[in-house]
């Protein structure tokens, strides 16, 4: 009998919330039934594993209005704003512990009024290392803030402690940092990171236009991707200093598929602006031009329309299963093709479609990375 992926959450935010939701809607048999074709999931199973074989055991959060509360009740929870595509979420017996603060809330949100702002708990942060431990969890979803570089450090140390395997789904490095990397490699525990991917995000569609003209032998001479929306996320970028690693991040995926790299001046990739009343929704603006034929110009701009969190949920819900598989084949450090495929800053970078067949044959069993 297949034991339960048994996985923590670090931020009940909208992320956790829409992964959690997706859960539910994808373990009805009428949606994944024996391994079929399910709208909106690319691998209704990963090896033996469907997403109905996923249970979350463990959850931190910083606000006061998650922290104590039961884990069904938090995600719905104020400064969330995620669509709620399935109404009803189990009760997991899981009480959201609070989390360790150090640079996970940026001083300018205390000026938002609530329900946009986060509202710090008075309590003392739990030993996150002994809650995983307690609980059983054996993968970590880090869904922290942009710029939280010293509380994801706190869980990635925390993670080391207790066995258990990071998921980095934010833009702090650690599978991408050659330090954290190796401490996770010696302890014999798999990663994948940093930075998800949407599912059909901004990223994906960035990078895939970017190779379309290299395959067909045209040139880009210069790019910009423009990101706006209205969740806590893109609130707290309006910090510009905690978004260094985020433009580092995707500014890399998208040079990493260019022949010739593009001069700092020639790509400008990011986020915007806040736009309360879009609440989870993310508008990206994406503009090319270079050249073809002749040295003609070709120009392409793009308007791409997502919910956001349910975006990188289709993506996180394969990694996951991922990592399971990686720890029953006793692998250690950074999974490669994993995060490659999942990740905007991965520990090596490759081609869309290279990295697709590798995680193909890494679910299959003919991949050991």
């Amino acid at each position: 009998m297949k034991r339960p992926i048994r996985i923590a959450v670090s931020g009940v935010g909208n992320c956790a919330s829409a992964l959690l939701q997706g859960l539910v809607y994808y373990a009805a048999g009428s949606r994944a039934h024996n391994g079929q074709a399910a709208d909106g999931l690319l691998h209704p199973k990963v090896g033996p594993y469907t997403p109905g074989d996923i249970k979350v055991v463990a959850a931190f959060d910083i606000d006061a209005r998650k922290v104590g509360r039961p884990l069904e009740l938090a995600c719905a929870a104020e400064p969330n704003c995620t669509t709620r595509f399935e109404k009803r979420l189990p009760r997991y017996g899981v009480r959201v512990h609070m989390g360790p603060v150090l640079d996970g809330v940026a001083p300018h949100m205390k000026q938002y009024p609530k329900p946009q702002t986060f509202v710090v708990a008075a309590r003392k942060p739990a030993n996150v290392a002994r809650v995983l431990r307690e609980s059983g969890a054996e993968i970590l979803l880090n869904y922290l803030p942009v710029g939280s570089q010293r509380a994801t450090e706190a869980y990635a140390a925390a993670c080391l402690e207790a066995g258990v395997s990071l998921m980095n789904c934010i833009p702090v490095f650690i599978a991408s940092d050659k330090r954290w990397a190796d401490r996770f490699a010696k302890r014999g525990i798999p990663i994948v990171g940093d930075d998800v991917k949407g599912q059909v995000g901004a990223t994906i569609l960035h990078r895939t236009l970017a190779t379309l003209f290299s395959q067909r032998g045209a040139v880009v001479d210069r790019t910009y991707q423009l990101n706006v929306g209205g969740n806590t996320d893109f609130l707290n970028m309006l910090n510009r200093e905690r978004l260094k690693a985020k433009k580092i991040s995707k500014t890399e995926a998208v040079q990493a598929v260019f022949r010739k790299r593009l001069a700092d001046t020639d790509i400008h990739i990011g986020p915007s602006d806040y736009v309360p009343w879009q609440h989870d929704r993310k508008v990206c603006f994406l503009r090319l031009e270079g050249r073809g034929f002749g040295d003609c110009p070709i120009e392409i701009e793009v308007r791409l329309s997502v919910e956001d969190s349910p975006n990188s949920a289709g993506v996180t819900i394969d990694a996951v299963r991922c990592l399971r598989l990686a720890r029953e084949r006793r692998l250690s450090g950074p999974l490669l093709s994993v995060s490659a495929w999942t990740m905007k800053h991965p520990p090596r970078f490759m081609p869309d479609e290279e990295a697709r067949q590798l995680i193909e044959a890494f679910i299959r069993g003919a991949g050991n990375r």
